[in-house]
């Protein structure tokens, strides 16, 4: 039998890099630079990118939606991010930029009909989806379909990883985690540095207190690391999102995953190729250039 929330992760990790390769684009910065943000740092572009499908969203929205952000740090950016610009003129330039950065990337591949079936089947995986509870992922999803197979393929991984996103975020808060403790417990499992949830604006004392709270719990020790029962927690967390995530792939099923995953081989390895996407995230996934061959 068919494990479709594993497969529902390992499909993530091959959808993840096309999908993130937006937010650090040199040309999806072009396209926001001339709306009026400023690409000195990640963060102004990146709330307006990634919020603008909730439409001109005021900040309480933003931080439940985005949750593992300080609610300080979202205000920061929101709602200034829409006296910028309309969301609606932020999509438009999402959608060039991605256009822009896929063409960048994959240079004859966007003709292939190679793709043209991996974006089928990664709509396919992405219209099984149920919205219900995941307003990100139904956000998104409400913008339609562009026309050419390379946004297509980009569109359907937008709209899976926030299905999945938002799915995450019901674990978490069913294992009773908000958002700084879901870094800070993240962090103990050892799946990133320290340091690199330091971008999610929580200040040393609201990360000292959020391990404290998971201390008392039994789930870290002193040094902050994962103890037994805090790994079972966390282990629960990815399982339960796997499950909540599972259903677009049981829709596309074992054969159509494993032929999306084949067609899709050739573009995730030139984006992970390309260098845009940092060598470490939170996420887990691979981003560092591949090897050549050996």
């Amino acid at each position: 039998m068919t494990d479709f929330p594993s497969l529902a992760r390992q499909t993530w990790h091959q959808l993840e890099p096309l999908y993130a390769s937006v937010y650090f684009a040199p040309q999806v910065a072009e396209e926001t630079g001339a709306l009026g943000y400023d690409t000195g740092a990640r963060w102004p572009s990146y709330f307006a990118l990634r919020a603008a499908p909730l439409g001109p969203a005021g900040p309480e929205l933003v931080a439940a939606a985005f949750y593992s952000f300080s609610p300080r740090m979202v205000r920061e950016h929101v709602p200034a991010a829409w006296d910028v610009a309309a969301p609606s003129a932020v999509l438009d330039a999402r959608l060039r930029g991605a256009d822009r950065t896929l063409r960048a990337i994959l240079g004859d591949r966007i003709a292939d009909p190679a793709l043209a079936e991996t974006a089928a089947l990664a709509r396919t995986a992405a219209e099984a989806c149920d919205f219900a509870g995941r307003p990100l992922a139904a956000a998104n999803a409400a913008l339609g379909w562009p026309d050419e197979p390379h946004l297509v393929l980009w569109q359907a991984g937008n709209v899976l990883r926030e299905h999945r996103g938002d799915g995450h975020l019901a674990a978490l808060l069913t294992a009773g985690l908000d958002g700084c403790e879901a870094l800070v417990s993240f962090a103990a499992v050892d799946a990133a540095p320290v340091e690199n949830f330091a971008s999610r604006g929580w200040s040393e004392a609201e990360w000292t207190a959020a391990r404290e709270r998971l201390a008392a719990r039994g789930l870290v020790d002193g040094a902050g690391h994962a103890t037994e029962r805090g790994r079972r927690l966390r282990d629960s967390v990815e399982r339960t999102t796997d499950e909540l995530a599972a259903a677009p792939y049981r829709a596309l099923g074992a054969e159509g995953c494993a032929r999306l995953a084949e067609l899709n081989g050739p573009a995730l390895m030139a984006v992970v190729g390309s260098g845009l996407l940092p060598s470490q995230s939170t996420l887990g996934i691979l981003t560092v250039k591949a090897p050549g061959p050996r």
